[in-house]
């Protein structure tokens, strides 16, 4: 039984910020009721626009494509790890975490929050802090293979280097982005739920996620 649910997604319209570089959403009326008799929209965007996921294939030559990967890498118990408190490109590093890490269990999705999301709509959201590759690599060897963010970007800001994407994508491990809400999930292990659209050959899609608190009887 569900008790909550809070959304973990950043909507998507023409003005949601997007990694530099990538298309910009574009959104209008393909046909209209008062015109028409009934109402479609024509929407434009890029693969990881808004709350998106990363299939290995964003940083794999060979690896999974976005309706390749096994669904149950998008939904499962969640573990959120504050790291709020970092300055602007700002790396997060091995004694940022140790503390939760003594704490995980089995846990399978992992939710750094940074309280980026809160800058949303301004510069500063591009200046965000990252993920050490150090970290990722430590978690990979626990098990662990989906890995959220509340920001632009898991790896540095200035785009000149990908480790921690590349980390992960390595194993066949999947990246979301652009996550929000991470400071209302006050619940222990939280039911995670983050599917993309099966999208052919892609290498990521824009994604619903909630975080759910269960009844437990």
């Amino acid at each position: 039984m569900i008790k909550q649910m809070i959304d973990l997604s950043i909507p998507i319209a023409t003005d949601t910020p997007i990694y530099p570089g990538d298309p910009k959403p574009q959104i209008k009326p393909a046909t209209e009721i008062d015109k028409d008799g009934y109402q479609v929209s024509e929407i434009l965007f890029g693969s990881h626009t808004g709350t998106h996921v990363d299939a290995p294939f964003h940083f794999q030559k060979n690896g999974e494509t976005i309706d390749q990967s096994d669904l149950m890498n998008f939904l499962g118990t969640g573990m959120v790890i504050d790291v709020t408190g970092k300055d602007d490109g700002e790396k997060i590093d091995m004694s940022d975490v140790e503390k939760d890490l003594a704490r995980l269990e089995d846990e399978k999705i992992v939710l750094f929050h940074t309280g980026w999301s809160a800058y949303r709509g301004t510069e500063k959201y591009f200046r965000h802090p990252y993920i050490c590759v150090k970290v990722i690599e430590r978690l990979l060897e626990m098990g662990v293979r989906t890995f959220f963010i509340d920001a632009l970007n898991i790896d540095p800001p200035d785009g000149t280097a990908f480790p921690a994407h590349e980390a992960i994508t390595g194993v066949n491990g999947i990246i979301g982005e652009n996550f929000c809400s991470f400071d209302q999930i006050d619940f222990p292990k939280p039911l995670i739920i983050a599917l993309p659209l099966r999208l052919t050959g892609l290498d990521g899609s824009p994604v619903r996620a909630v975080a759910i608190e269960l009844v437990v009887f």
